[in-house]
């Protein structure tokens, strides 16, 4: 019998540090190139969430092309021949340095640009991108066959690569977006991944001084690994990335839509793989395995059953905890399960599979098959039932496991159907669901029947709560989920009045009265006492022919101003708040007050590129009040567009009422530098006037005297105050942390 002569072992730390190091670089220029691509597209195609789900799609598909090619390469190909092959593919990407758009490439101005947005993808960034793509299962791999005393389990490496990941996502918003331009990024990265080739060309040499002893290390048949082993990895990679993006979406349409509130989620995503895949996780894991159970009890209780009235940040911290064990359980699954060297490329390849199947999933599934947010409750389940301990075959134990959940549905759906108004019990019916919380408990070695059951308890909570907020229509699309949801207004004399409101997630957009006398009132941020309701009677002796943009519909009350003589153009992106606003059986003011307004569908900034120039008197941009703002709409280029637009004597008025962003900074500070006139007023509502609520705008024009009309009026309109702490806005440059309130 032939034996293999051992293999000499190199301790040398500096081996480490170099592979550790191209890993690191690798995944840092990844997670820069994604948003500063983001941001070279930002004024071509919008801030449409559509766009940017494409180009999530767009990243997590190379990044399995990149894994195919790199499991390919290493089980194909001798260690020279992966070199020689891999040098030939870097050299090639080159040619798209300085990473950028292709010249004289523009969207199409009809039709869905989907096709035409991937297509640039992978003319401008496709190749370096599939590079970095590759870089760590292949990297890896190399370091397995280079004789060193750690070769025989590289997955150590991994956290190199997910450490980059992490520090280049937190380092962007925070330090590179704000203290550098665009055209500077392009330059530095395309610097960066030069460096990334001088990495990997070390890292290639020191696989060839080694290749005669790699040669020895032969891959196993892919045969000899079970499916079922490759299923459970898909699984347990796939639910964490869903959850992700899940808890994304559920953070800002049901919690708060804050700016960079993305980041946490993704940064503990990150930072779970650092840990599971260091030397701490055999200790840790049984200890996530453990605390999930308990701490699934409060945030089943406070996230679903009965919600109390805590700051977002004290809701935003507990579903944070939950997503954290449930994905470190589900890691630290994968990473007890990770295989022999000869199986890593296959590894990381289903691990990439998974990611874009769950991206895939809440991209484009999601939205058209649930009216909310729905996918993130199902894969908390989901992430239960990956629990260890979960018997795969059936048999009566696994059988006995779903008696709980069965029996838990039925008296539910029993309840729902059988009792008259169930908001009468709400109080009796959170605590049973509260006491059945903590008695799922005990099942939590049981894991089917643990899931299940929460499982049960959380769509009977959902359920509960949605009849609790007399919602009346509710829709989800690429932008959101929009609901119209029917309240109750009480006077001093203790009559009711019903009325309808428009909420995008968490922020209103408008509000509406039913009775035929007020149903032509306008509300909320656009009130008669209110900054828009100054404007209008300030110009309304002058104001009769006018043409007027609106950016951003909302439920419509703007068009309550309208005139018979002048005419309206309305803006707006999602189709759906279109329908919303036209259908009588929610809002009216459409069709009481302005029927002739024309409809523009689309981002407000490229529509406004095809209108004649000169030819509106006043354009309001209301596309500011939900809290994640559409930055574009706000830079110097934005700016000159507008009066582009306007006529000599023009108005444009911002409404920036935000709760995180003071933006005022931002429009004071392009003021000055545009050498516009502008006034500001910080409206309060008065406590005697019924859903008129506080609001911020501002109005700017070319000339002072234009604006006089509005300091010599009843209203508050002020000068803005002066900032010098911060460079204005351009498509080159933007800074939100910088505006922080």
């Amino acid at each position: 019998m032939n034996s293999v002569p051992e293999l000499p072992t190199d301790r040398r730390l500096s081996l480490i540090l170099l592979f550790a190091t191209t890993l690191f670089t690798s995944a840092s220029l990844m997670f820069v190139l994604q948003p500063l691509f983001g941001k070279i597209l930002l004024p071509l195609l919008g801030g449409s969430p559509a766009v940017w789900n494409t180009c999530m799609v767009f990243y997590q598909s190379i990044l399995f092309l990149g894994y195919l090619y790199a499991h390919t390469l290493s089980t194909r190909l001798s260690a020279s021949q992966q070199i020689l092959v891999h040098a030939s593919i870097i050299l090639l990407s080159v040619l798209a340095l300085p990473v950028g758009l292709p010249e004289q490439v523009t969207p199409p101005t009809e039709g869905n640009p989907t096709w035409w947005l991937l297509s640039t993808l992978g003319l401008a960034i496709g190749l370096p991108f599939f590079v970095l793509s590759t870089t760590a299962p292949l990297i890896q791999k190399w370091f397995a066959q280079i004789g060193h005393h750690s070769s025989h389990d590289p997955y150590f490496l991994y956290a190199a690569s997910n450490t980059g990941s992490l520090l280049a996502l937190l380092s962007y918003p925070f330090l590179l977006e704000p203290n550098i331009g665009l055209a500077a990024q392009q330059t530095d990265w395309s610097m960066g991944y030069a460096l990334l080739g001088v990495l990997i060309a070390a890292c290639a040499a020191m696989l060839w001084r080694n290749r005669q002893a790699a040669a020895t290390v032969t891959a196993a048949s892919a045969d000899t690994l079970p499916w079922l082993t490759q299923l459970h990895w898909l699984a347990l990679a796939l639910v964490p990335s869903s959850l992700l993006l899940g808890l994304t979406n559920f953070i800002s349409t049901d919690i708060a839509s804050v700016p960079l509130l993305w980041i946490i989620p993704l940064t503990v995503y990150l930072l779970s793989f650092i840990i599971v895949f260091s030397k701490w996780n055999d200790a840790i894991h049984p200890w996530m395995v453990r605390i999930q159970p308990i701490f699934l009890i409060p945030f089943i209780a406070y996230a679903f059953i009965n919600p109390a009235d805590l700051p977002y940040w004290a809701y935003l911290i507990l579903h944070v905890i939950a997503f954290f064990l449930a994905i470190m359980v589900c890691h630290g699954e994968l990473a007890k399960r990770r295989p022999p060297t000869q199986y890593l490329t296959r590894f990381y390849l289903i691990m990439s599979f998974a990611g874009m199947l769950g991206g895939m999933f809440n991209t484009f599934v999601a939205p058209f098959i649930f009216n909310g947010i729905y996918e993130y409750p199902i894969m908390i389940v989901a992430a239960l039932l990956l629990r260890p301990g979960l018997p795969l075959a059936l048999n009566r134990r696994l059988l006995w496991q779903l008696l709980p959940p069965i029996l838990l549905l039925s008296v539910g759906l029993g309840l729902y159907a059988g009792v008259g108004n169930l908001l009468d019990y709400f109080d009796a019916i959170a605590i049973s669901l509260m006491l059945l919380t903590c008695a799922v408990f005990f099942l939590r070695k049981q894991p089917l029947g643990f899931a299940l059951s929460a499982g049960v308890i959380i769509f009977l909570s959902l359920g509960v709560h949605s009849l609790s907020s007399h919602t009346l229509y509710q829709e989800r699309t690429f932008f959101g989920v929009l609901a119209v949801r029917e309240s109750t207004l009480t006077d001093e004399q203790g009559q009711a009045e019903t009325y309808h409101e428009l909420f995008h997630g968490t922020t209103k957009h408008g509000a509406q009265r039913l009775p035929a006398a007020l149903s032509t009132i306008p509300l909320t941020y656009y009130s008669r006492p209110g900054p828009m309701g100054q404007l209008f009677k300030a110009y309304d002796a002058v104001d009769q022919n006018w043409h007027i943009g609106i950016v951003g519909l909302g439920a419509g009350a703007l068009a309550c101003y309208a005139k018979p003589q002048q005419s309206w153009t309305l803006y707006e992106i999602d189709p759906l708040v279109v329908e919303i606003a036209s259908n009588p059986l929610y809002f009216t003011y459409l069709s009481q007050c302005n029927k002739t307004a024309q409809m523009r569908i689309g981002d407000a900034r490229l529509s406004l590129v095809q209108e004649p120039d000169h030819s509106f008197d006043l354009l309001v941009m209301d596309a500011f009040s939900s809290d994640a703002v559409p930055t574009h709409l706000l830079t110097e280029e934005a700016i000159k567009l507008y009066f582009q637009k306007l006529k000599p004597n023009g108005i444009l008025a911002f409404h920036i009422t935000n709760r995180h962003l003071a933006l005022k900074k931002v429009l004071s500070i392009q003021a000055e530098h545009l050498h516009l006139a502008a006034l500001l007023e910080e409206f309060t509502a008065p406590d005697n006037m019924p859903l008129v609520v506080a609001t911020d705008w501002v109005a700017m024009a070319k000339q002072a005297q234009t604006l006089e009309p509005l300091q010599t009026g009843l209203g508050g309109w002020q000068k803005m105050p002066l900032y010098f702490d911060m460079r204005p806005w351009t498509d080159d440059f933007t800074n939100i942390v910088g505006i922080w309130k």
